[in-house]
């Protein structure tokens, strides 16, 4: 007797972003998995899938945003509980992966919590890994399975093609943003504009989180549309302190754009009153009222998600739809 199984997808959802995987649902068209999360009066998580996901192709979608903490736990309960349900095979989607700064030892005696974090999501069941815009790239090398690393730069740089004009130079907050902005570079002058690159020299005092300061730019800026580009904007320290050093050197405006806006402590502030034309982020996070100011623009991530999603498990290339520019 000859079986032909069906493959099945089925997208189930933490309760980090309830706005962003609805929209990724819909994208996929396809129903969110009935799935029971809730919390016990102390602290404790439980999660039932209420349907059969018995060798389903599942997507366990959590950013890791807000409480951190509770949101990756709640996203291993749901693996493990796939796995144990006899799920063919399990994504992690993550968009904003946690803890993805803590990536080395910057001093002695310091955790690469970022590789703690790979080590949970594998030892939870998870046989495959999909996110956004990592802090850095190295972060696949802490799996042993694939991970399917999307970028927001096209999202991002096609918004700003119609709002910018002439004369951009594009700005890395330090040397090591040099790599993403060749790639925004690069999407701008497909689109005919005249592109300068820059970075800026900036310093962070030895022991500290969250401080850095800005000392000089390196790269054309006078008179020049300077697009200020990030992974992510925590406090905005460095990118306010980035923008204030670009004005006071002739830069013309202040753009500022990364994939992640995290926005805490006195980040909105900060931005609100910093020498900035616009702050463009994308949805990878829940940008709540709170933090919500007249110069932010938030992108859709949704779309890209779940073309990732949709070729992941139709066995088909991911990185073609970035042309291989997502590594």
């Amino acid at each position: 007797m000859e079986v032909v199984t069906k493959k099945k997808l089925i997208l189930a959802a933490g309760r980090g972003h309830p706005e962003l995987s609805s929209e990724v649902a819909a994208n996929l068209n396809v129903p969110l998995a009935d799935v029971v999360l809730s919390t016990f009066a102390n602290g404790e998580i439980y999660c039932r899938y209420g349907e059969n996901i018995r060798s389903a192709d599942i997507f366990v979608f959590q950013t890791h945003g807000g409480n951190i903490n509770d949101l990756l736990m709640e996203q291993m309960i749901m693996i493990d509980a796939a796995k144990r349900a006899s799920a063919k095979r399990i994504t992690a989607v993550c968009p904003f992966y946690g803890y993805a700064r803590q990536d080395r030892k910057a001093e002695g005696r310091e955790p690469i919590t970022a590789r703690l974090v790979a080590d949970m999501l594998t030892c939870a069941g998870a046989d495959r890994v999909v996110t956004v815009d990592l802090h850095t790239g190295q972060i696949q090398g802490f799996f042993d399975y694939p991970v399917d690393h999307l970028t927001a730069v096209p999202v991002i740089a096609d918004y700003l093609v119609g709002t910018l004009e002439r004369d951009i130079t594009v700005v890395a907050p330090d040397a090591g943003g040099g790599k993403l902005a060749r790639r925004f570079g690069t999407k701008f002058e497909e689109k005919g504009l005249d592109v300068e690159l820059a970075f800026i020299d900036k310093r962070r005092p030895k022991g500290t989180h969250n401080v850095a300061v800005a000392t000089e730019v390196v790269g054309d800026v006078e008179g020049r549309t300077c697009v200020l580009v990030d992974d992510m904007i925590d406090t905005a320290g460095t990118v306010t302190s980035a923008a204030e050093l670009l004005i006071d050197r002739g830069a013309r405006e202040v753009v500022i754009a990364a994939t992640h806006g995290v926005l805490s402590g006195p980040a909105v502030d900060r931005l609100k009153n910093g020498p900035v034309k616009e702050v463009v982020v994308t949805n990878t996070l829940p940008i709540t009222d709170d933090k919500q100011f007249d110069t932010l623009r938030v992108l859709s991530i949704a779309p890209l998600l779940g073309a990732a999603i949709d070729a992941v498990f139709s066995d088909e290339s991911v990185s073609s739809l970035f042309g291989g520019d997502n590594l």
